[in-house]
């Protein structure tokens, strides 16, 4: 086991590229003389420690799914504008539109609480892989064994502890957070600025996009976290980030921290050929009939376009993301490469006697499991986005518990807490544009799903709807407690079991739910199980067979380090793309005629007036965006990007076209993380919004 392990920590020693990896700070010491050789001025304790304030204590995990970071003594945090987003549309409506016009607190009594918002700061981490391990093989009692070492870590605290599995169960870390509650908005730019270019230069460079929001975290008198209170004080954080007015270069040193969310870079080529086959397509499909028919509506009037703004996002940025992953896949040849990545490996396997014994199931294992997942697969997918992408089934399946438990037991605190969930559900429902897609989507399961793996839902429209789905919605929408908000007032005011029974959502949602788990479920769990068995095995080869290189885990939303510097890329045949844009570029993309390009006027005006402050650089404009070679993914948007000094330079948020594969393969040529440059954000609060009193708090440099 000693050995196991010993081998596991040896492997983070060492990598192929220099700027490719998503490291876990505190691991960090080991790769420290490389940061040095990029500019880093930093010691390993200035990036990790828990013996006194250091980076990871100004990084936060930004409500589970984002990444934030403390710029401020008075814990004022800085995310993304589409990491903030929800909350500014929860405060926005016709009169109060913050989602066009922008929202700024010009003092802390205006700042707006968000409910059900946290910030999780990063306490320690500690590896417990040795408790995983008998003997070298993988215990069975992995859930069991992680709530002990979680109970007895934050035992007397008001920590919460977390064990995370890495390279596929090989070795195992907890972690432990400090989560605070009481998160309130400061500041968001119009969407006009925030949103900059829209769906057409979403993962796209050349970027021009003010993708920024400001909170504040709030704390108890006694700084500990606390539920909301008019009574709460702004957070003293161990650590805030100083800003720097400096920018950077071609090649200057630039790393990244924040919540990476997933990768799947040990992926073999069966299941990356099962995502380019079959679930991407699929989900395109789904998704771009979706966004067509939330689109129509939200143009029709202004109160669903704030209704359905956040959700129409949502829907969007990954429907385009995996048609870029499809492009890239094809036109970098990942399959390919990795299948000639895996015969390499199988060759190794099958020159050692001792290896072969141990690991030579493995190329046999995943033919057959990949045989059976590819039958299923599909239908997998429909049911998912479909079922799943109706909001209406979606609440009626969140109701189910706490409803049930009502039913059943006459916990009335557990409809109380369902009754606030469906009230947040209902302020942004329009059953109108509901209806629309419930059809839709309906109609595209019931067209492109096996007969034999659909629900019996569709044979009881054919009969008594003659398989017109439009007039089963017609029945569902006008009778449905989860399409109406009187009625399910009226429901949870005397709950009865008999009303969901008889409620066409409900029961839909109910028996599709029960029959998927009966006809596909067993298969898929069977699939999974066998999934997780070989993976774990072939991580444990290959980490073998390639260990005179340094291999970091696949992300997994904990916190990560990435490393590299300012950049430069050529995108394809004759085109190079610099690496910063400038607010001349905003004026130059400009088309009042198109939503996604209106340049504010007041920002036109600044321009003209070239009233700029102390925000520009050498080209005498303000610097808007940059790109680096910083590996990021999902969940690193509103990570900080910090300079060799550890100074904040820029937030975070996308990354770039030409390298949507990313997630599956590192492409050192190609790959980019797009960030909102620090100046820009701070001439928008300064110049635009008026709220420069914000920048007393910061420490400017």
């Amino acid at each position: 086991m000693k050995k196991l392990i010993l081998f596991l920590s040896i492997l983070t020693i060492t990598r192929t590229f220099a700027d490719e990896g998503m490291w876990l700070p505190h691991l960090i010491s080991k790769n420290m003389e490389e940061l040095h050789k990029l500019g880093c001025e930093l010691t390993a304790e200035d990036i990790y420690s828990i013996n006194h304030s250091s980076l990871k204590d100004a990084v936060v995990n930004f409500g589970n799914f984002c990444t934030g970071e403390i710029i401020s003594s008075d814990g004022l945090l800085l995310t993304n504008h589409h990491c903030g987003f929800s909350s500014v549309q929860s405060h926005s409506s016709v009169e109060k539109d913050y989602i066009s016009n922008g929202f700024w607190a010009m003092n802390k009594s205006e700042e707006l609480p968000n409910a059900g918002l946290t910030v999780a700061f990063l306490v320690r981490v500690e590896e417990v892989t040795s408790y995983y391990f008998n003997n070298g093989v993988l215990i069975d009692n992995i859930d069991s064994v992680s709530t002990a070492l979680q109970n007895n870590a934050v035992r007397g605290t008001h920590y919460t502890a977390e064990v995370k599995p890495f390279f596929e169960r090989n070795s195992f870390y907890l972690f432990v957070n400090e989560t605070y509650k009481d998160v309130r908005l400061v500041g968001a730019p119009p969407s006009s600025i925030g949103k900059f270019g829209g769906d057409t230069d979403n993962w796209m460079w050349p970027r021009h996009t003010g993708d920024f929001c400001l909170f504040r975290v709030y704390a108890g008198a006694d700084g500990k976290p606390a539920d909301y209170s008019p009574n709460n004080i702004p957070l003293k954080p161990r650590h805030y980030l100083p800003i720097s007015l400096q920018g950077l270069k071609q090649n200057d040193f630039s790393m990244v921290m924040g919540f990476s969310g997933n990768t799947d870079r040990y992926l073999n080529s069966q299941g990356i050929l099962l995502a380019y086959n079959q679930s991407n397509p699929t989900k395109i499909k789904i998704r771009e009939k979706k966004l067509q028919l939330i689109a129509e509506e939200m143009k029709k009037d202004p109160a669903v376009r704030i209704q359905y703004v956040s959700k129409y996002a949502r829907v969007s940025n990954y429907y385009k993301y995996f048609i870029g992953q499809n492009k890239g896949l094809k036109t970098l040849g990942v399959a390919q490469r990795k299948q000639e990545d895996e015969q390499a490996f199988y060759q190794w396997v099958n020159a050692d006697a001792g290896r072969k014994e141990k690991y030579g199931y493995l190329k046999e294992g995943y033919e057959s499991v990949y045989t059976v997942y590819e039958k299923i697969n599909t239908p997998y997918v429909y049911f998912e986005e479909c079922f799943f992408g109706i909001d209406v089934f979606m609440e009626a399946y969140k109701a189910t518990n706490a409803l049930s438990s009502f039913t059943a037991s006459g916990d009335a605190a557990a409809v109380k807490r369902y009754k606030a969930s469906a009230d947040k559900y209902y302020k942004d429902f329009n059953a109108a544009t509901e209806k629309k897609v419930f059809i839709a989507l309906l109609e595209m399961y019931r067209d492109n799903v096996p007969v034999d793996m659909q629900s019996s839902l569709f044979p009881m429209i054919a009969k008594k709807y003659k398989n017109n789905i439009a007039k089963y919605a017609d029945a569902a929408f006008a009778k449905s407690i989860f399409t109406d908000q009187d009625r399910m007032n009226a429901f949870l005011a005397a709950p009865q079991a008999s009303v969901l029974e008889k409620d066409l959502v409900y029961t839909a949602m109910q028996t599709t739910l029960e029959e998927f788990r009966a006809k596909l479920g067993p298969y898929l769990g069977e699939v999974y199980q066998q999934l997780d068995n070989l993976n774990h095995l072939y991580l444990q080869a290959y980490l073998e067979w390639k260990k005179s290189e340094l291999h970091y885990p696949d992300a997994n939303f904990s916190m990560r380090l990435t490393y590299g510097s300012m950049k430069d890329y050529n995108a394809k045949d004759a085109v190079h793309y610099l690496h910063q844009t400038h607010l001349n570029g905003i004026i130059e993309k400009g088309d009042s005629l198109n939503d996604e390009f209106i340049v504010p006027k007041k920002l036109q005006q600044l321009y003209a007036a070239k009233d700029f402050g102390n925000y520009t650089d050498s080209t005498g404009s303000v610097p808007v965006c940059f790109i680096s070679n910083n590996d990021i993914t999902g969940g690193n948007s509103g990570s900080p990007v910090i300079n060799g000094k550890g100074e904040l330079v820029g937030c975070a948020f996308d990354g770039n076209w030409e390298a949507m594969s990313g997630d599956l393969v590192f492409e050192p040529q190609l790959q980019r993380c797009i960030s909102v440059d620090v100046r820009y954000i701070l001439f928008i609060v300064d110049k635009y919004a008026g709220a420069g009193y914000l920048l007393k708090e910061m420490d400017l440099r």
